[in-house]
């Protein structure tokens, strides 16, 4: 909240409370999807970046999909015009957000080399970093996942301090991870962003 804002509280809180409560009840009989979509264009259209992010992330949080985000954009073209719509487009890139990577949204994406295979165990999890994008790899057998090092909750990059044997905390909230499924145990309830990954050449690829 800006310091103006705070301001205008304290000293007419009698007024701003009831433009609070009125935005509130107006959306009442929404959906928690819809209702933060629609925040998520009054952010772009007033171009209000702290707030477009804030509003993103609880529109992701309450389900809403990278391409849902994206079609309610683009369905607000009359009023926000290009300019808004690449302005927006430039701080979700800038975010960096794992869900918002063209393989995430379907898209082909781009196979990127992570690590050679020799010499990693059955059972080891480590931390690398591949093409600017934080990860942790883990192998099981055969099976090698390869996780996004973004928490799905507010993006924090989990260092590899982070991972004590199979359990990865983020330090921001303290969200704990299964490294082996990457399903979120306590605290959260969203699980790590899994790359696709294959094994060509004693070689782990992973596309994103």
């Amino acid at each position: 909240m800006s310091d103006a804002l705070n301001y205008l509280i304290k000293a007419r809180g009698d007024a701003l409370g009831h433009y609070f409560a009125f935005l509130k009840e107006c959306g009442k009989h929404l959906d928690p999807k819809t209702r933060n979509l629609i925040s998520v264009i009054t952010k772009v259209d007033a171009q209000t970046e702290r707030g477009f992010r804030q509003y993103l992330g609880r529109a992701l949080r309450e389900g809403c999909t990278p391409v849902e985000v994206l079609d309610a954009l683009l369905m607000a073209f009359p009023t926000l015009g290009l300019a808004k719509i690449v302005w927006a487009a430039d701080i979700i890139l800038a975010m960096d957000l794992p869900e918002f990577q063209p393989g995430a949204m379907g898209a082909a994406g781009e196979w990127h080399d992570v690590m050679a295979t020799k010499g990693f165990k059955d059972g080891q999890t480590q931390r690398v970093e591949c093409d600017g994008r934080g990860l942790f790899v883990h192998r099981a057998g055969k099976d090698w996942r390869v996780y996004d090092s973004r928490c799905p909750h507010q993006t924090t990059n989990i260092p590899d301090l982070a991972l004590h044997e199979c359990k990865l905390t983020c330090p921001k909230h303290g969200w704990v991870f299964d490294v082996q499924t990457g399903n979120c145990i306590e605290k959260g309830n969203s699980p790590l962003r899994l790359w696709p990954s294959k094994v060509a050449k004693g070689r782990l690829l992973a596309r994103w």
